[in-house]
Parts: structure tokens; sequence; C-alpha cells
């Protein structure tokens, strides 16, 4: 298996997990990406862009990870908020007046990034066209009551925290999320990440290879919370390799990059706020992000999560870093993030075949136990 980039001989053996990956546990195309003390000392891609193994994966191979969009609404909001911009104590309603209709005064900004303001759905199933339209999403939830009460309960908000959390960013700065998620963070740092993707772009995104089977949460019971969340939404490779979904704007699950990327945008939140030469966040700032919301059984996946200001939390169950002090989340399919901040460590996997766990996966805790392995032994 040929391995191309960059790795710092110290962390040969996350080289071999990585190739292992292709020959032992299924990758088709792939990259990992890590810095330490703010400095790349991994840079690693192999493999194929697509099925039939025709398109080599190349240096600015980009693809659609998924959840793990997530962390640059994290980061744009703890932004915010370290410029006195935004108080992540606040009802959100002091940003979006319209959200307080039925009853959601009292939902805070906070419960949006943790999962906690009620809202992991919209009020129906919606067609992709109307969830490419950022105004209709945004008035649905605006309208709807909160599920359950707000900050007593996680709930993982699948594809609706992006709309939240980026309203509020939209309500602030007058820009779209995708605009000030690239002029505050990806040009500062260099970061290849979009979100809503110019057609320019559209011929070096990998395809998405889909799971042998269908993930088990998107099986639930129609009426339980599962199965509400996910009612109808199309989110399969099909879907997400159209235009629409390319130039969309959803937060939480369409941004497109590579591990690289990932990491250039993620890395000043394992170095106190700072990454390559830029300070993003003041380290007080920075610090905000592991403050501890909610710990308990998530209403929507089904198993223990500990969310801080977004990011999750290591716990027993998922045990992403040996490390306490560690933000991180994932996408569907395996893409993974960690921005470790006792190690100075930001490492990112990310990949074209999917599979049905539903934080990381195998082939992203392969290279990142070898990574730790690594800095024990050095």
């Amino acid at each position: 298996m040929e391995i191309y980039g960059h790795c710092d001989e110290r962390f040969a053996r996350v080289r071999d997990a990585f190739a292992e990956n292709f020959t032992e546990r299924g990758d088709i195309g792939a990259c990992f990406a890590a810095t330490l003390e703010g400095e790349y000392v991994v840079d690693l891609w192999g493999g194929h862009q697509d099925a039939q193994r025709q398109r080599p994966w190349q240096e600015d191979t980009i693809i659609n990870v998924y959840s793990s969009t997530k962390t640059m609404t994290f980061i744009c909001a703890l932004m915010l908020a370290d410029r006195g911009e935004l108080d992540l104590d606040a009802p959100v309603a002091n940003y979006w007046p319209e959200f307080a209709a039925n009853g959601k005064q009292q939902v805070l900004v906070k419960h949006l990034l943790s999962h906690s303001a009620g809202l992991p759905g919209f009020s129906r199933a919606l067609t992709p066209d109307e969830l490419y339209d950022w105004d209709f999403c945004c008035a649905d939830l605006a309208s709807q009551a909160s599920w359950w009460e707000a900050g007593t309960a996680s709930g993982y908000h699948a594809i609706t925290q992006g709309y939240l959390i980026g309203e509020v960013v939209r309500r602030i700065s007058g820009q779209s999320f995708g605009q000030f998620f690239k002029s505050e963070v990806a040009d500062k740092v260099g970061a290849d990440f979009h979100v809503g993707v110019d057609p320019a772009d559209f011929g070096r995104i990998a395809d998405l290879v889909p799971a042998a089977d269908t993930a088990p949460i998107l099986e639930m019971d129609p009426e339980s919370i599962p199965g509400r969340v996910f009612a109808g939404l199309d989110l399969t490779p099909d879907t997400t390799a159209s235009a629409g979904w390319r130039q969309a704007e959803i937060p939480a699950a369409n941004g497109h990059g590579n591990a690289r990327s990932i990491v250039r945008a993620q890395t000043a939140m394992a170095n106190g706020g700072k990454a390559f030469g830029v300070e993003l966040l003041s380290e007080a700032g920075a610090a905000t992000a592991l403050l501890p919301q909610t710990e308990g059984a998530d209403l929507v996946l089904g198993l223990g999560v500990k969310y801080a200001m977004g990011y999750g939390l290591p716990t027993p169950d998922i045990p992403v870093s040996p490390n306490p002090n560690t933000l991180f989340w994932g996408g569907a399919g395996g893409s993974t993030v960690v921005a470790d901040t006792d190690a100075r460590l930001c490492f990112s996997y990310v990949m074209n075949q999917m599979d049905n766990f539903i934080i990381g996966g195998p082939r992203g805790l392969a290279v990142s136990n070898a990574l730790y392995d690594s800095l024990a032994a050095t």
C-alpha cells in the first residue's frame, strides 16, 4: 500500500497503522493529520477517491465530513464569546427574538452547544430543498416548543445544531455562518475547509462510499425521539453528492475538507487559542470549551456522552484520549476530530468508506492509538 505525505520518524507507527487501515480494515481512500505544539508532525493520505479505485486520493482531495463539521460551529461561537459579542449564559432570544416562541425564552446559548436545547429535529420531515433553505429551517426551529425542558438532558441535535448556532452567529456578525467561518477562521489559518462549497472545487471532492448496512439509529421507531430526529432526512452519499447539498450551508453536517484542513482549523483549541501565528481566541476563551455541561444517556444517541461547550469530553465509554482535558467530536461514517489540550495535540482522521459506528470507529481509533503510543515512547 503506497502512502503519501509526511510523517515525523517519532510517529512511524502512525504511518504503519494508517497503511493497515487499507490492508486490514477496509479503507478505500483516507487521510490523517496531527499537530503537536502547533506544528504538523503527521500529514498522510492514500488510496482512492472512488469505490472503483480509478481516481487516486490526492493531497488536495476534500470530502463531506458530516458531523465533524460541528467543531467549526463550536470554535466560531467560542470566538464570539471571547470577544464579548456572545454571552453563552444568555437566552438565545436575546440574539434571535423569534426564537422565544412557544415558551423557549429560557433556552440559553450554552444549551445549543451542549445538545440540551430540546430541538434535535424539525417539526416534520423536510425535503432536501427545504433542508438547503437556511431561512426555512431557522423559522421551523424558532416556531417549535422544546421537546424536553432545556438543560435537563442532552439529545444529539444531529442536523439542527448547525442552524441553531449558525443563526446566532449570523444575527451577531451579519454574515452567514459559512462566510463568518471562512473570514474569521479558515482564511486566517489557511484551512481548506468549506461550509458551502464553490462549484469550482467540486472536481476535487471524493465520493462517499456507503456502509454495507443501514445504521441502526436510522431504523428506530418513528415515534421515538431518535426516529423523529432522522425522519425523512436523506443523508445518503447520493444526496450529499448533489450540487444542492454541497453549495448549501448545513453547519452540522456538510462541511467539506480533509484531515489536514480540519487540524488546521482546530489546532488553536489544543494550544490556548493560538495556531500558525494567529490568535483566534485568548487562552481563557479557549479554556471555556472545556466547561462540562451535561453528562449521561443521550436521548438520541442512546449512549453516555459528556458534553462541554459543543465538544465532547472523554468518558470510559468513549476513550478518545488518555488525557481528561481533551475535546473531540466525529462524523457519520467514521471521521474524527480531537484537540488534546493536555498534550497540545490536535489530530483528525477522514475517509470515504463509511461504517456504522456512531462516534469514531476502529480505523480512526487504530491510528489515534498509534499516535498516543508514539507520544508515550518519546
